[in-house]
């Protein structure tokens, strides 16, 4: 299905974006509860009925929801009890992520088909570069269409695509019709779009800013669209500015063929909510461990050192050093762990995962061609 929105403001937001953005053509196409719908291709007992690909327990998390279990308010990253308490008859399924990298290198051949300026975000979406592109189709739409039909041809699964000049609004737009849709916003029409959309779609604006623009009453695109630039700036730092410019359709961002990776870092799901100094600390002490051993690998070292903490409420605290040498010594970087965390106790009760990152590193890590693999790794460690 292909929205349109009208704009009567077409005229005033045509002359705010500059003409060589405007002519830009940029597709995100996102695959549809992916994890959940290879699963259901693949095992036939499964279709049609609420599955979660994930942990079933206490501990678990979930992954990815069908779109029968997302009607119960299951979601991913969503303990698995609360999952079970929202569907009680939700089937847990473990995840494949060896399938699903075979079918993201299906989907990425198809890609390559249309254009080399593919940036991956995931294994299951991706921004592509239209503007000039391998059939010299003129209408991005038209790709973005040719590319779902082949998705679906070659892969049984479905996508959804969002198309316009900018990052920003495609990914916005991706999630429109979801599942199996289309949205096109135009440049003439972005500014409509915009001022329409609710503050919780805005991509890159999360659950907490947005409950904090929400206390400023800041609901809307056209509220925050009335603040001027140094008070953003004021109430959410350099992020203001960056909601400054998208909320007016500017994002000039380039899709990026090579995504670089900012950060090293190693993190851990505890089997129990542990609470005292005195049973965290060896905790942490291991975590460092495997942390230098990973920057060793890498041959890349930080000059911040990030702690991550994940309270028993599932709230996350990150409290951060940074220097102006890289951090190199695990010595160094042990005390600094410890430290963060001796200083930082007051802030939690009991934790349930732990770790530690890496950032301001030496050299950008280029991530594989097929983007990042975001793994969930309910009781062990994971790479960042």
């Amino acid at each position: 299905m292909l929205v349109l929105y009208s704009n009567t403001n077409a005229k005033k937001q045509h002359h705010l974006i500059p003409t060589k953005l405007a002519n830009r053509k940029i597709i995100h196409i996102d695959m549809d509860a992916f994890y959940a719908s290879v699963e259901q291709r693949d095992n036939p007992n499964l279709r049609g009925k609420p599955i979660a690909v994930g942990g079933k327990g206490r501990r678990g998390v979930i992954a990815a929801a069908s779109y029968e279990a997302r009607a119960y308010g299951v979601r991913s990253a969503m303990p698995g009890f609360q999952a079970m308490e929202r569907c009680p008859e939700l089937i847990f399924v473990p995840a494949r992520f060896d399938a699903y990298i075979e079918v993201s290198k299906q989907i990425r051949a198809i890609f390559e088909q249309y254009t080399d300026l593919i940036e991956p975000l995931s294994l299951d979406e991706a921004f592509l570069d239209v503007t000039e592109n391998k059939i010299n189709e003129p209408l991005a739409t038209v790709v973005a269409n040719e590319i779902r039909a082949k998705v679906y041809a070659q892969t049984g699964l479905t996508c959804s695509a969002g198309v316009s000049y900018c990052k920003f609004i495609a990914k916005v737009a991706s999630d429109i019709n979801k599942p199996n849709g289309i949205a096109v916003i135009h440049p003439q029409q972005a500014e409509d779009f915009l001022e329409k959309l609710p503050i919780q779609k805005f991509f890159g604006i999360g659950k907490v800013t947005a409950q904090k623009m929400l206390q400023l009453s800041i609901r809307t695109g056209n509220d925050l669209k009335k603040w001027e630039k140094i008070d953003l700036a004021r109430q959410f730092g350099k992020a203001g500015l960056y909601y400054y410019s998208i909320v007016r359709g500017l994002d000039s961002r380039p899709v990026q063929p090579n995504r670089v990776r900012k950060s090293i870092g190693v993190e851990r799901t505890l089997s129990e909510n542990v609470a005292t100094l005195a049973d965290i600390k060896p905790l942490l002490s291991g975590i460092v461990e495997k942390f230098c051993e990973r920057l060793q690998k890498a041959d890349n070292y930080g000059r911040t050192i990030t702690l991550k903490l994940k309270t028993h409420d599932f709230q996350s605290l990150t409290r951060s050093f940074t220097q102006a040498q890289y951090i190199k010594s695990p010595k160094a970087i042990q005390t600094i762990a410890q430290r963060l965390l001796a200083e930082n106790q007051a802030d939690f009760d009991s934790i349930r995962l732990i770790g530690l990152t890496a950032s301001n590193l030496q050299k950008e890590l280029l991530d594989n061609k097929y983007g990042i693999q975001l793994e969930i790794d309910f009781e062990e460690d994971k790479e960042l």
